[in-house]
Protein backbone atom coordinates (compact mmCIF):
# COMPACT_ATOMS: atom_id res chain seq x y z
CA UNK A 1 0.00 0.00 0.00
CA UNK A 2 1.94 2.99 -1.23
CA UNK A 3 1.70 6.45 0.25
CA UNK A 4 1.48 9.05 -2.51
CA UNK A 5 1.58 12.84 -2.56
CA UNK A 6 -1.01 14.59 -4.70
CA UNK A 7 -1.99 18.09 -5.79
CA UNK A 8 -5.62 18.78 -6.65
CA UNK A 9 -6.14 20.54 -9.99
CA UNK A 10 -9.37 22.14 -8.77
CA UNK A 11 -8.31 23.73 -5.47
CA UNK A 12 -4.47 23.33 -5.53
CA UNK A 13 -4.56 21.43 -2.22
CA UNK A 14 -1.43 19.33 -1.63
CA UNK A 15 -1.81 16.21 0.47
CA UNK A 16 -0.56 12.68 1.12
CA UNK A 17 -2.81 9.66 0.74
CA UNK A 18 -2.49 5.95 1.36
CA UNK A 19 -3.80 4.21 -1.77
CA UNK A 20 -5.19 0.70 -1.39
CA UNK A 21 -5.61 -1.58 -4.37
CA UNK A 22 -7.56 0.06 -7.17
CA UNK A 23 -9.00 2.88 -5.05
CA UNK A 24 -9.42 6.17 -6.85
CA UNK A 25 -8.00 8.95 -4.67
CA UNK A 26 -9.93 12.14 -4.08
CA UNK A 27 -9.01 15.51 -2.61
CA UNK A 28 -9.87 15.79 1.09
CA UNK A 29 -10.55 19.52 0.61
CA UNK A 30 -12.97 19.67 -2.32
CA UNK A 31 -13.56 15.96 -3.02
CA UNK A 32 -12.22 16.48 -6.54
CA UNK A 33 -10.77 13.55 -8.45
CA UNK A 34 -8.54 15.47 -10.90
CA UNK A 35 -5.24 14.98 -9.13
CA UNK A 36 -1.61 15.19 -10.12
CA UNK A 37 0.75 12.76 -8.41
CA UNK A 38 3.80 14.57 -7.07
CA UNK A 39 7.31 13.33 -6.58
CA UNK A 40 7.95 12.65 -2.94
CA UNK A 41 11.04 12.05 -0.91
CA UNK A 42 11.13 9.40 1.73
CA UNK A 43 12.57 9.82 5.17
CA UNK A 44 15.28 7.50 6.37
CA UNK A 45 16.70 7.36 9.82
CA UNK A 46 20.46 7.41 9.75
CA UNK A 47 22.88 7.39 12.61
CA UNK A 48 20.58 7.91 15.54
CA UNK A 49 22.00 7.20 18.99
CA UNK A 50 25.14 5.53 17.65
CA UNK A 51 26.09 8.62 15.66
CA UNK A 52 25.40 10.87 18.66
CA UNK A 53 27.61 8.73 20.89
CA UNK A 54 30.49 9.01 18.44
CA UNK A 55 30.09 12.76 18.09
CA UNK A 56 30.19 13.39 21.86
CA UNK A 57 33.43 12.92 23.76
CA UNK A 58 33.46 10.17 26.35
CA UNK A 59 33.78 11.29 29.95
CA UNK A 60 36.97 10.16 31.62
CA UNK A 61 36.78 7.84 34.59
CA UNK A 62 34.63 5.04 33.24
CA UNK A 63 30.90 4.89 33.71
CA UNK A 64 30.55 7.80 36.10
CA UNK A 65 28.87 5.82 38.88
CA UNK A 66 31.65 3.56 40.03
CA UNK A 67 34.59 4.54 37.84
CA UNK A 68 34.80 1.18 36.04
CA UNK A 69 37.31 1.74 33.19
CA UNK A 70 35.34 -0.55 30.85
CA UNK A 71 32.75 2.20 30.37
CA UNK A 72 29.00 2.66 30.79
CA UNK A 73 27.00 -0.44 31.64
CA UNK A 74 30.07 -2.56 32.42
CA UNK A 75 29.60 -2.82 36.18
CA UNK A 76 26.78 -4.30 38.21
CA UNK A 77 25.79 -0.89 39.58
CA UNK A 78 24.02 0.08 36.34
Amino acid sequence: MPLYEYECRSCANRFELLVRGREQPECPGCRGSELDRRFSVFAARTGGAAQTAVAQPMASGGCGSCGDPRGPGACSMN
